[in-house]
């Protein structure tokens, strides 16, 4: 049976109870109705004619007046329609005889008014005895009613209480077993199933449910086995990696670690597995000088695989998702930490080659210089007109050489200073020296240049500014490879301004020009090797080292280095030196 049926006819039957109880009471109030009807239609009628007719009689004296005989007359008759009593009638006709006799005989006889009073007290009699018993039998009645009506209400009572208290579990049980096996299967409790002994709509609920448990169930096997056979995989190719691989759980705790790491940590797989990794590192440097710190930007330099091994090390935070529902807290983050993996790439190959390529430039930039030197020199004399003057086409091909060597030169010296800097023999001079000193060498190095463009220098430095802490060669090179850099992308008879300012602790020197300017992509790889802007037509000489050098001088030095640019707005190049 459906529940919608169930509902109908419980509600049906409390219906037909609250019907029942309401005729009963209707039919004893009835009865009592009638009861009191009967009284006050017979009986008081009767004592309210009586007393009519005994008035007359006290009021008037004998012998009576027509009117008053007339009245007399008219009450009898309508107690002779309303004899109900036993004896009631005798007693009625006899006063009808004397009445008759009263009214023929003149003067009236005291026998015949005594005789008519003597019934009149007699139907007097009987009329309140029958409303006394009448009463009684009202009362019985009343109480008979009520023990009836105690008895229905007490039954319709039962009926609702019983009915309040049952419907509700009819209903509230089976949603309450719903509601905890749906809370089972949020747990992954898949084994959970319902079983409703019933053929209505909970049945087909707890049908659908266990029809779902079990799909859910046969997931849950089915992606434990993928799982299984990934997680297999995966370790078959963690362990075959060359690169030294340890896991660790969120309580850093070791979780795998591979062979290679096995190698170079001198562990064993079987002893650490499941080890804090705080424990270990109180045993093993090698271990405690990569762990707690982030990604290692240089080279870490180890003895493995006898020989010198250079391995780069990172760490990598590992974020899931969070699934997990949090009972204190409705807000909650959306991914958790399940621990980080920590590798260390062996990059000893590209090391080697990266040291071999910069010796191999520092050797041909060094071998280049010593013939570029002579052609240099050599030029110089075909331009003494001592050995014999040029005509003008020898003298464009003598400038155009002259231009190229310069080129040349330049190049060779931008890549032995980069050398210097990859092969870590870069030296530097500190000491403490005032900032002018450095600004008016740039400035007398570039003069000449500025004024064949006709490019204003302005220079912006206050009185009294703090010696700062550089090696002079290599900051007058980098203001220098600014300030040309500036006046190459400079328009004709435009101007840069050069300016020095303390803040804080350091001493910022800035180069700023009023040019194309720089585009905002552009401006973050400006400082990387051998990186060039993209040619817009206007192509400007430039081997790509000049920012890329100046940036490994200024950081070498404690300081940075950075870039303002708009697009029309021109560039602001800037960097900044701990003061001495």
């Amino acid at each position: 049976m459906k529940i919608k049926t169930k509902l109908r006819l419980g509600f049906a039957f409390l219906f037909i109870v609250v019907i029942f109880f309401g005729a009963t009471a209707l039919y004893y109030i009835q009865v009592i109705s009638a009861s009191a009807k009967v009284i006050l239609k017979d009986n008081y009628e009767t004592l309210n004619y009586t007393k009519n007719m005994r008035a007359l009689l006290d009021e008037n004296a004998a012998p009576f007046e027509k009117n008053v005989l007339q009245q007399f007359n008219r009450e009898l008759a309508k107690q002779e329609k309303n004899i109900t009593e036993a004896g009631e009638k005798e007693a009625t006709l006899q006063v009808r005889e004397a009445f008759d006799q009263l009214s023929s005989e003149s003067p009236s006889s005291p026998q015949l008014l005594k005789a008519i009073r003597a019934n009149l007290r007699t139907i007097e009699t009987l009329n309140m005895n029958a409303i006394v018993r009448k009463n009684a039998a009202a009362m019985s009645s009343v109480k008979k009613a009520t023990l009836y009506l105690s008895m229905a209400g007490t039954f319709a009572f039962l009926v609702l209480l019983s009915f309040s208290v049952n419907f509700p579990g009819f209903i509230a049980g089976p949603l309450k077993l719903l509601q905890d096996g749906i809370r089972e299967i949020g747990e992954k409790n898949y084994s959970q199933r319902l079983n409703f002994d019933k053929d209505d709509e909970f049945g087909d609920v707890a049908a659908a449910f266990n029809q779902m448990a079990e799909r859910l169930n046969e997931w849950e096997n089915s992606n434990l086995a993928g799982l299984k056979s990934e997680k297999l995989r995966i370790e078959t190719i963690i362990e075959q990696m060359q690169d030294a691989i340890i896991g660790l759980n969120e309580q850093d705790q070791i979780l795998f670690i591979n062979q290679a790491a096995e190698t170079i940590f001198n562990l064993q797989k079987a002893e650490v597995t499941g080890q804090p990794i705080h424990l270990l590192t109180k045993r093993n440097d090698l271990l405690k000088s990569i762990i707690g710190t982030e990604n290692i930007l240089k080279p870490l330099k180890i003895y493995a695989n006898e020989k010198e091994s250079f391995f780069k090390v990172e760490s990598r935070e590992i974020n899931i998702p969070n699934l997990q529902a949090n009972k204190d807290n409705a807000l909650r983050q959306a991914s958790v930490s399940a621990g980080k993996v920590i590798i260390l790439r062996n990059i000893t190959e590209f090391k080697e080659r990266d040291e071999a390529k910069s010796n191999f430039i520092a050797t041909i930039s060094h071998e280049l210089k010593t013939p570029m030197s002579s052609i240099k020199m050599s030029l110089q004399l075909l331009n003494d007109e001592r050995i014999g003057a040029l005509n003008p086409e020898q003298q464009g091909l003598v400038s155009n050489i002259k231009s190229d060597c310069d080129r040349l030169l330049r190049i060779s010296s931008e890549l032995l200073d980069l050398s210097q800097v990859e092969t870590g023999n870069l030296k530097l001079n500190i000491s403490a020296i005032d900032p002018l000193k450095i600004l008016d060498y740039a400035i007398d190095t570039v003069k000449f240049q500025a004024e064949q463009k006709e490019v204003k220098l302005e220079v912006q430095a206050a009185t009294g500014l703090p010696q700062v802490h550089a090696d002079t060669d290599k900051t007058a090179w980098v203001l220098v490879n600014l300030l040309s850099n500036a006046l190459r992308y400079s328009h004709e008879k435009s101007r840069i301004i050069i300016s020095v300012k303390a803040e804080a602790s350091k001493l910022i020197f800035s180069v700023r020009d009023f040019g194309k300017g720089i585009d905002e992509q552009y401006q973050k790889r400006l400082f990387e090797r051998y990186f060039r802007i993209p040619a817009d037509g206007s192509s400007k000489s430039g081997t790509g080292l000049g920012l890329a050098i100046s940036k490994e001088f200024i950081e070498a030095q404690n300081g940075q280095i950075w870039v303002e640019s708009a697009i029309g707005e021109g560039s602001s190049f800037s960097f900044a030196l701990p003061v001495g």
